[in-house]
C-alpha cells in the first residue's frame, strides 16, 4: 500500500493567517524576529520540504513497484529453472534435490500419511498395556 503524500495543516492555516495579518498591516512586526517577513520564510522552507518529501515519497513508490516486478520476474525464472532440470534429469533425481525441489519419491501424500498416521494409532492402542 503507497504511502500518503504529507500536507501540512499548520502550513494551510499559517498561509490563511498571514494573509489576513497582511491585510491589517503588511509590514507588521512585532519584534525579537517575530514579524511577517519571518513567517513567510520558514513557510516557503517548510513548503519546499514537504515538496522534497513527496517527492521523495513518489519516487519510492515507484522503486517499490519496480522491485515487486523483478522479484516476480526472477521467481518465474527460478521456477523454470527447476522445471528445465526435472525435465532433464527427471524429477525423482538427485540433481533436482539439489536444485531445490522435492524428489517424487520423497513426497508423501495426504491419503497415505492419513492411512499410516490411523494405523499406528489403532498399533499403539491395541499394544497399550490394560490395567
Amino acid at each position: 500500500m503507497p504511502r500518503q503524500q504529507r500536507i501540512s495543516r499548520i502550513l494551510e492555516k499559517a498561509q490563511l493567517r498571514s494573509a489576513r495579518l497582511k491585510a491589517i498591516n503588511p509590514k507588521m512586526d512585532f519584534g525579537d524576529a517575530c514579524d511577517l517577513e519571518n513567517m513567510m520564510q520558514q513557510m516557503e522552507k517548510l513548503r519546499g520540504k514537504l515538496e522534497t518529501y513527496n517527492s521523495a515519497l513518489a519516487v519510492v513508490e515507484s522503486t517499490r513497484i519496480e522491485i515487486e516486478e523483478m522479484e516476480k520476474s526472477l521467481g518465474n525464472l527460478s521456477e523454470r529453472m527447476l522445471l528445465g532440470v526435472g525435465c532433464k534429469y527427471g524429477k525423482d533425481s538427485s540433481e533436482y534435490m539439489m536444485a531445490g525441489g522435492v524428489r517424487k519419491s520423497d513426497r508423501i501424500r495426504k491419503g497415505t500419511a492419513t492411512r499410516l498416521k490411523a494405523t499406528a494409532e489403532v498399533k499403539s492402542d491395541e499394544d497399550a498395556p490394560t490395567v
